[in-house]
């Protein structure tokens, strides 16, 4: 792939080049493996001085896919594609990587249909993952260059996702919060995560958007930061439960029996564009069918 940039003082190539998220490690990729680098359509090394005004071009060699990772035809229900980002709906039950337990995910899926379109470039990068049983927006990068310039929007926190939920408890939850808990693992258990002040820095803020009968409320969540199973972790933490998350004392008898979590919402910069990329989705099948059994209850109720 050809990327151009322009130098706005005197400076050396790699420098302007670091200044636009080109890392050491892809200067040595385009180094020894294929790729070059132009001042002016000149072909010059990392360390030629610049002057205001000159153009720079990089060359960055194709991505061959990971041997590892096996390629399985799966449909995609695609978002937003471009040369540079994929947005996908994940659908419920696949993880996003392979592990010793999971070996057909969305990443083995992703592979296979990057080789099917014989793109130039066919690793996977995933920039945002989500639980194998939590659906909605994942994102992923293209090549390694725009993985490289996500994460950097991931570091900043600047990439926001929000998620649609379905909690129950017995106490009574306010309208908006911030919960903003410490994150660590169980004692007993290398799955689950608790509530821990020697854990890592968690926040998650949340507004009710509805209610109805079983002490049942519709959130919206925002996460500040990404800690493993922090949504589930911090709702049960309040004793609001998702439900469905059998994990975290989540209720199974509402008819959903996965954790009622949906990344509805997702807004990046796009560092190509230099536009703001929002993308939403709706409610899912499940949540839609246990909201419609909760109001024929509240119809009852009334009657």
């Amino acid at each position: 792939m050809r990327f151009d940039f322009i130098a706005d003082k005197k400076t050396k190539v790699k420098t302007l080049l670091k200044g636009h998220d080109v890392s050491k490690n892809l200067l040595a990729k385009v180094k020894y493996k294929g790729g070059s680098i132009l001042v002016n359509d000149r072909e010059e090394n990392a360390i030629y001085l610049l002057d205001i005004g000159d153009r720079v071009t990089i060359h960055i060699p194709d991505e061959e896919a990971f041997e590892k990772l096996t390629p399985i035809s799966h449909p995609l229900d695609i978002v937003y594609e471009d040369e540079h980002f994929l947005i996908l709906n994940k659908p419920v039950g696949y993880a996003s990587i392979p592990s010793v337990n999971h070996s057909n995910t969305i990443a083995n899926f992703i592979k296979a249909y990057y080789l099917e379109k014989n793109y130039p470039n066919k690793q996977v990068h995933i920039v945002t993952r989500l639980d194998r049983d939590t659906s909605g927006l994942m994102l992923f990068a293209k090549h390694g260059y725009a993985h490289a310039r996500l994460d950097k929007q991931l570091q900043k926190r600047s990439i926001e996702k929000h998620y649609l939920a379905l909690v129950s408890g017995s106490g009574e939850l306010a309208a908006e919060g911030d919960i903003v808990e410490p994150i660590g693992r169980s004692k007993d258990s290398i799955i689950t995560r608790t509530v821990d002040p020697m854990g890592k820095y968690a926040r998650t803020s949340y507004k009710v958007l509805a209610s109805y009968p079983e002490n049942v409320h519709l959130v919206d969540i925002k996460l500040h930061t990404g800690r493993t199973h922090q949504i589930r972790v911090h709702f049960s933490h309040i004793g609001f439960p998702l439900l469905g998350d059998d994990l975290y004392g989540g209720r199974l008898d509402l008819g959903i029996q996965r954790q009622a979590l949906h990344c509805h919402y997702l807004a990046f910069h796009n560092p190509f564009t230099k536009n703001e990329s929002i993308y939403k989705l709706n409610l899912t099948d499940d949540f839609e069918e246990v909201i419609m059994d909760l109001q024929k209850k509240e119809v009852r109720y009334k009657n």
